[in-house]
């Protein structure tokens, strides 16, 4: 059979965030937190120009034909862009702005404020704003100065002479400087009782004037251009990755403009001019109805005092049941494996395991792999002072997680410093599997060294444990141990591996794991025996594994996918996948367990269950290294399917289905919120003993 039309990549991503957008209308979604998720889908479309649509201008220039990209794909997928654009920004201006001022918080331009506000601002900018600028007059001796990714600037249209009196430098360029807060809260002596702001491109708007003295403000726009952010490291050229990654982040600032935004109101000639100094079509000029870069909105949101038009606050709670607090760690796993369901349950118990780990005398080595970490980490923090306390230490540094490398390379320089043993993968792929392996010397009369491990579908990184849908595995258990160690082999030398007891691991086998499986469902289908597939994933963009999935679904296996972002697949067609199921979810948290169901029959062995820190896209596959592993324990199975794949099949608050055409439908809010109850379950057995080991 021919492969399929498959869906659009790029569509899809941007149909994501048409759902996230959508949380920015539910009367059912505190008010700050639809602003927020307007902030979050302007963040995700900065990274989508930054990567995304940056890759599909190359595919479209590349006049060897093989990328299979025209003009009109790109062409198609401007289109989208500007349309959701357009619809964010009516989001905020006809729904949000309007309901937050009759909360009693507003954001007031300069025709709003009253006197005494413009007094305030006056001064503030004196004080604060006016020092850090430098208008640069455009003219022979003072070219078009660069401007960085995402800067936000002004341009500024002249009349009048210059100090010599010359008729010159009619344009000028003025920076917005980053180092200052672009949401300023006014304070209570000018509030009149309400929470009230100003924008820093308003104070320095209502003051343009005061920048080029005795001359005439025409016209002016603010403007902020978004470029190619990739960062492109030929690992097989260099000699030393860190240093390469390090020198290249200095230029990753100035990479090819991709989009040029401005205010609605830009005059056409300053646009012109723009879209000439950048190189970009028409087609890549965003006419914006508000303030340019509705990121920096966080501030406000940050800022406001309004506890009830927030989500009421959520902490995540420690297992006491299966990690009795004041107990040991590793004496507990040597009695149980211990399964974390983050956000709902604490990634303090990580953090735990490894803070003992580092004080305890008999813990000999801690080797660990480092993706997104953040700027500030605990867990780095531990890794520097287990080094400087003599342990054995390894961590396998990924330098290039996309926007996270400068960070990255900082904890490589003081893990080095410190001591420890820094290694970054093997040589044209992605280190993106979770894992942390402690090896202790153990036993008074007969010592032997015995291994703890800590494996993930989510980062090392306590902040986004807070917000993101996550699954971790703390066990002794020896057959994962020693994979994970030979995982490490594999990462510090390049060793071939062994046969793994349990993990599966790409790029190496799990690719055909998974195609291995579908078959197995596929041809237990054919025979009339149970047959069924659920997968909750991040993407689904794999040709082979969605060519599998519609084989098995063709010979009537039942399938259900939880794909949070992009998936490729076409459900619901007839004769191709109208056994095939599409739902996302978007919520409160930001989906991210990646959980793997297969039945092929009917005996209990005829079934398979696993977690896994890769989606189903090509780059996981074959691009990175990544770690998936079997629940075996049926109590462990069980919650598993009970709480990461049978409340997500059952949502009926939070919940797209996909069409055949590549468009959602809500769910109709008459049923549950899967997050929701899962919040609730665990509020409510908070106080208990633990009921779900």
């Amino acid at each position: 059979m021919p492969s399929p039309v498959l869906l659009d990549r790029e569509q899809a991503i941007l149909g994501f965030n048409r759902r996230v957008l959508a949380q920015a209308s539910r009367s059912d979604v505190p008010l700050l937190e639809r602003l927020r998720y307007v902030c979050i889908v302007s963040s995700n479309l900065d990274e989508f120009f930054e990567v995304r649509f940056a890759d599909l201008l190359d595919a479209a220039r590349d006049r060897s034909g093989t990328s299979g990209v025209g003009q009109a794909d790109v062409e198609r997928v401007g289109h989208a862009a500007h349309t959701l654009i357009d619809d964010q920004y009516a989001v905020f201006n006809e729904q949000l702005m309007p309901e937050l001022a009759r909360a009693g918080i507003a954001i007031l331009n300069h025709a709003e404020r009253n006197d005494a506000q413009r007094r305030w601002v006056a001064r503030f900018f004196e004080r604060e704003v006016r020092p850090l600028l430098v208008p640069v007059s455009l003219d022979p001796s003072h070219p078009f100065p660069q401007v960085a990714n995402k800067a936000l600037h002004f341009i500024v249209q002249l009349a009048g002479r210059d100090a010599l009196g010359r008729e010159s430098g009619q344009v000028a360029i003025v920076k917005v400087p980053r180092v200052l807060p672009r949401c300023i809260k006014l304070p209570a002596e000018v509030s009149g009782g309400q929470q009230l702001f100003v924008l820093l491109s308003s104070v320095i708007r209502a003051h343009l004037g005061e920048l080029f003295p005795r001359r005439e403000v025409v016209s002016f726009s603010q403007f902020r251009v978004t470029r190619d952010s990739d960062l492109d490291v030929d690992e097989e050229a260099v000699v030393n990755l860190r240093h390469a990654v390090r020198s290249r982040l200095t230029t990753r600032h100035f990479g090819r403009a991709v989009r040029l935004e401005v205010v609605k109101s830009c005059p056409e000639d300053l646009a012109r001019m723009l879209l000439r100094q950048f190189e970009l079509p028409e087609a890549a000029l965003y006419r914006v109805n508000g303030p340019v870069n509705l990121v920096r909105l966080n501030q406000l949101i940050d800022q406001c005092e309004a506890p009830h038009l927030r989500f009421a606050p959520h902490e995540p709670v420690w297992p006491q049941g299966r990690l009795p607090r004041g107990r040991s760690l590793f004496e507990r796993l040597r009695e149980q494996d211990v399964l974390l369901h983050h956000p709902f349950e604490s990634f303090d118990p990580v953090v735990a395991l490894l803070r003992e780990a580092v004080e305890d005398p008999e813990v000999l080595a801690i080797k660990q792999t480092i993706y997104r970490t953040g700027a500030r980490s605990v867990l780095m923090d531990l890794l520097i002072e287990a080094a400087r306390r003599g342990k054995e230490v390894l961590a396998v540094v990924e330098l290039k997680a996309r926007f996270d490398e400068e960070a990255n390379v900082n904890w490589a320089e003081r893990l080095e410093a410190a001591g420890a043993q820094v290694v970054y993968g093997m040589v044209g792929l992605k280190t993106h599997g979770k894992l942390l392996l402690v090896t202790r010397r153990e036993g008074a009369a007969k010592p032997r060294l015995r291994r703890y491990l800590h494996l993930s579908t989510g980062n090392y990184n306590p902040g986004t444990a807070r917000f993101y849908t996550d699954l971790g595995l703390l066990t002794a258990d020896p057959a994962l141990a020693a994979d994970a160690d030979a995982v490490f082999g594999l990462l510090a030398s390049g060793s071939r591996v062994r046969r793994m007891h349990k993990l599966v691991l790409a790029p190496f086998d799990m690719h055909g794991q998974w195609l291995s499986l579908l078959e197995r469902v596929r041809r237990a289908a054919e025979a009339g025996q149970p047959a069924r597939v659920v997968a909750k994933l991040n993407a689904l963009t794999d040709v082979e594994l969605i060519e599998a999935l519609l084989a098995a679904g063709r010979a009537g296996a039942r399938i259900d996918l939880i794909v949070r972002g992009a998936c490729r697949l076409p459900p619901g067609v007839p004769g191709l996948s109208e056994n095939i199921r599409v739902r996302s979810i978007v919520g409160r948290f930001l989906e991210h367990t990646r959980v793997l169901y297969f039945r092929w029959g009917e005996a209990e062995t005829d079934e398979a269950l696993y977690l896994s820190s890769a989606d189903w896209m090509t780059r996981n596959m074959q691009g990175r290294i990544e770690l998936a592993w079997p629940v075996l324990d049926a109590g462990m199975r069980q919650r598993v399917i009970d709480e990461a794949l049978q409340p997500y099949l059952h949502d009926g608050r939070d919940a797209w289905y996909q069409q055949s055409d590549g468009d959602y439908l809500p769910a109709d809010g008459r049923g549950p919120s899967a997050q929701q109850a899962l919040m609730a379950r665990y509020a409510a057995g908070a106080a208990e003993d633990d009921a779900w080991t």
